[in-house]
Formats: structure tokens, C-alpha cells, sequence
């Protein structure tokens, strides 16, 4: 049974019906169960987190001598900045390193989101510690600021150390907002990978100062912390999907026109199970011809692996997605993954609802078809400005006819009168939308005024689930 459709001539419901699918849109055949991946909590990383911080913090006071003098003032909070700095440039390189248990069990979204926070504090702590540590020297050598300036500068760890911090700020200048928006991702990601150069040029500095120079012990903990991330970021960033495209062999062999602007590629290899992607989650992307081969960009499977094939379904946006769309078959790619956590782990309740904006469906149709549930237990809500944005229509309709699940196209323009996506909105389409797990996938600003409204209608925060693949 499906809720009971609205009137407003704002959207279009369907109704399901156990019929048949129509012959030109067949039902496909239910997915295979993926086996279950190992997954860390979103807590317990960031009480590991937290926990790492309290110990650098218990190792500066230890280390710390108490004293009325404004030169050891300032050496002491730079001592404390520049461990903290340290440690926080360790976590952000962990973070991005891809390493699969994080990603299924964080979330991509979430784990970019801690990055970029997280980032402006380390920068800020960065900052802090050359500013306290020129003060500082400044004061016990009884010279001016540009003085003691060139003479810290004399120091081959501390030239290091500059130059690294130069590197860091030239990727928090291009990472915000009104910047990035402006420059080439392509530019945003070389600048990016200089944040490498500035981890060992920082690193070269730490080994040098006093907080880790006095203890063997505290300088080779501090090293294999080092090397393990540098290893991570190796394995899970180079070696994996170099071996990946050599066992599976990965290639294009259609792309498919969808409607205006959106096209599904399809790309099948050797093995692709054993990849065990999730419906929900996302690959990185590179195909490996002229003027796409440098960019990985993420894109979700709009449909379960089937067949050693992979789907992903693409909307035209820019210089990147156009070429996508002229590739041939027998084009060779590199898939990176899966990632992401919007898969069925996170469901809570009997009752699912689903809601997807735009090209946002892609996710949605996977997890449309497989979540488990009998008639009236899945519920999606499309919202698209008209008709012509509704992308993989008729398999939608098929697989809501075939497991009697509720489809509702919710049609109009963002700025419209009527807002099919308000609170009353919602529980009339579904009356009892307080016990369902929802799962949400559609362009930023929508995404965040249908949250404030699954809460406002009753949802609790806790059971919305989404990921923002802007910042995957």
C-alpha cells in the first residue's frame, strides 16, 4: 500500500501496483547481499582523536618548567602550539588517506567536513607557534621583531619549517570558499598536494626541537607515528588503486544517453564483486584519456553491481562531465573504493524513506531497489524543478511497482509558491514519517532545508542520513 497522493498540481505521485512492469522498463533481478565491511564509529574516531591531543598535552606539561619570564612565556605556549600543530597536521593526512574501514563507517562527507575544520584550526595553531616562537626569541636575544626574525631564519630547521608553513597557507588561501570557487580544481589539487611537502618539512623541524630532542623514546614514537600515515596515504592512494586497475581491468563499454544533460557509463571488468560496493556508495573516478586522465571525481553507482558491470549516471556541469560523456568503449579506468556510509548499516527502523534531488537519485535508485522491506515499507520523494529533470524514470516506476513501494515525483521550481518539501508537505505525503529512517542525497541548499524539515516534521536528527558529495 502506498501513502495517499496529493492533489497539488505541483508533483506527480504514482501509485504502485503489484502489475508487472511495463515490457520497455523490465524490474531487474534483486542484488546480491554485499558481504558486511569492517567499519570504525564516527565516536570512537574521534575520541582516538581527542585521546592523542590529551597525551601531547600531558607531554608538554611534563615537560614544562614554570617560570615568571616573559621569553619563557612565550617558548612555552609555542612548545604547546607547535606540538598540538604537529600532532593536527598527523590527524588531517589520516583522515584523507582513504583507508576503507573510516570511510564506510565516517562517511566520506563527514570525513572532508572534519578536514576543512580542522584544517583552519591547525593553521591557526601553526600561526600561533612561529608568532610565540619569534616573540619569545625576540625577547631573550633583546632585539626587534625583524632582527630575531633573520636570526631564527639562520637555523636550517627552522628555514624548514617557514618554508612549510608558506605551503600550508597557500592550501588554506585555496580552500576557502571564495577562492576555490574561482580556481581550477585541477589547481585547488596540485596546490593541495603541496601540504605533503610541508607534513616533512614541518616534520624535519619537530625531530629538532626540544619537546621531542630530549627523549630517544618520545622522537621514535613520534617518527613510526609518521611513518604510519606516510604508509597509509602510500597504500590506500597509490599502491590500491594501481593494484585494483590491474586486477579488474576495469573499461567503459556504453554510455547511455538518460535525458537533457545526463548520461549513464557503464563499465565492466574482471571480478568486480570481490569489490564489495554497497548500494549507496561511491567510487572515484578517473578515465584514462586525454584531458580527463589527471581528475578523480566521485560519482555513486546508480545501480547494484551486476555482472562484473558497474553503473554510474552523470550530469553534464562542466568541462570535466562533458568529456565524460564522449568517452568510447575500450576506454580503460581507474575506480577508487567504494566509499561512503549512506548504505543499509545505518537503517534503524522497519520503515525507510528515501529523498533525492536532481542527479541526487543515483544513490537512491540503488538502494530503492535493494533495501529490504515488504509492501508500504520504502517510500520515495523526487524532487525535480519539471518533468525533464526526472532522471531514470521508467526503472523507477518499475521497481516501485514490482516491491509495491511509494514513488512521488514532487515537481516546481526551487522559488515557487508551494513548497513540496515544507513539514505539512511531508507528513501528508507520509503521515507517519517520525518512524522511518530517511536517506537524503540532492544539491547542498536542498539537502539542508529538507533536514530542517524532516526535523520540524518529526524525524529525529539522529535517523537523517545523508552525504554532501561536494565534499567527498
Amino acid at each position: 500500500m502506498t501513502t495517499e497522493a496529493s492533489h497539488h498540481p505541483l508533483y506527480v505521485p504514482l501509485r504502485a501496483e503489484s502489475s508487472s512492469p511495463p515490457a520497455t522498463a523490465p524490474a531487474p533481478e534483486p542484488a546480491p547481499r554485499p558481504v558486511p565491511a569492517l567499519r570504525l564509529a564516527p565516536d570512537r574516531l574521534r575520541n582516538a582523536i581527542a585521546a592523542g591531543a590529551g597525551a601531547l598535552a600531558l607531554l608538554w606539561g611534563v615537560q614544562a618548567r614554570p617560570s615568571a619570564r616573559i621569553d619563557a612565556l612565550f617558548a612555552t605556549g609555542a612548545h604547546l602550539t607547535g606540538l598540538l600543530a604537529g600532532y593536527g597536521v598527523l590527524v588531517l593526512l589520516l583522515l584523507m588517506a582513504r583507508i576503507p574501514a573510516v570511510e564506510h563507517g565516517v562517511g566520506a562527507d563527514r570525513l572532508a567536513r572534519w578536514h576543512a575544520r580542522g584544517g583552519r584550526h591547525v593553521l591557526g595553531l601553526i600561526v600561533a607557534h612561529a608568532l610565540l616562537a619569534l616573540c619569545g626569541y625576540a625577547v631573550h636575544t633583546g632585539t626587534d621583531l625583524v632582527t630575531a626574525t633573520g636570526g631564527l631564519l639562520s637555523y636550517g630547521a627552522i628555514a624548514a619549517a617557514t618554508a612549510g608553513t608558506g605551503l600550508f597557507v597557500a592550501v588554506g588561501v585555496t580552500s576557502a570558499r571564495a577562492v576555490r570557487g574561482r580556481i581550477r580544481h585541477e589547481t585547488w589539487r596540485a596546490v593541495h598536494l603541496g601540504a605533503l611537502l610541508a607534513a616533512a618539512l614541518g616534520f624535519v623541524h619537530q625531530l629538532a626541537g626540544p619537546d621531542l630532542a630530549s627523549s630517544l623514546l618520545t622522537r621514535w614514537l613520534w617518527s613510526m607515528a609518521h611513518a604510519t600515515v606516510a604508509v597509509l596515504l602510500l597504500w590506500y592512494r597509490l599502491v590500491v588503486p594501481v593494484r585494483a586497475a590491474l586486477r579488474h581491468d576495469l573499461r567503459v563499454v556504453e554510455v547511455r544517453g538518460e535525458g537533457p544533460g545526463v548520461f549513464s557509463v557503464l563499465v565492466r571488468g574482471r571480478g568486480v564483486a570481490r569489490l564489495q560496493a554497497e548500494p549507496g556508495q561511491f567510487f572515484r573516478w578517473r578515465f584514462l584519456r586525454r584531458g580527463l586522465w589527471a581528475t578523480a571525481l566521485p560519482f555513486s553507482l546508480s545501480a547494484p553491481v551486476r555482472d562484473d558491470t558497474l553503473r554510474i549516471t552523470v550530469k553534464a556541469l562542466g568541462d570535466h562531465t562533458r568529456r565524460i560523456r564522449r568517452l568510447r568503449p575500450g576506454t580503460r579506468v581507474l575506480a577508487t573504493g567504494p566509499f561512503g556510509a549512506l548504505t543499509a548499516h545505518r537503517r534503524t527502523r522497519r520503515k525507510v524513506l528515501l529523498l533525492a534531488g536532481g542527479v541526487g537519485i543515483t544513490p537512491m535508485r540503488a538502494l530503492f531497489e535493494t533495501l529490504p522491506g515488504g509492501p508500504g515499507d520504502i517510500t520515495l520523494l523526487y524532487r525535480a524543478s519539471d518533468e525533464t529533470g526526472l532522471v531514470l524514470r521508467a526503472e523507477l516506476e518499475a521497481i516501485a511497482r514490482a516491491r509495491q513501494a511509494a514513488l512521488h515525483f514532487l515537481l516546481g521550481p526551487s522559488d515557487g509558491a508551494f513548497d513540496p518539501l515544507a513539514p505539512r508537505a511531508l507528513r501528508h505525503l507520509v503521515p507517519d514519517i517520525a518512524a522511518h529512517d530517511v536517506y537524503l542525497c540532492g544539491p547542498p541548499a536542498m539537502a539542508r532545508a529538507a533536514t530542517e524539515s524532516l526535523i520540524r516534521a518529526g524525524v529525529p536528527a539522529s535517523r537523517v542520513h545523508s552525504e554532501d558529495f561536494d565534499h567527498a
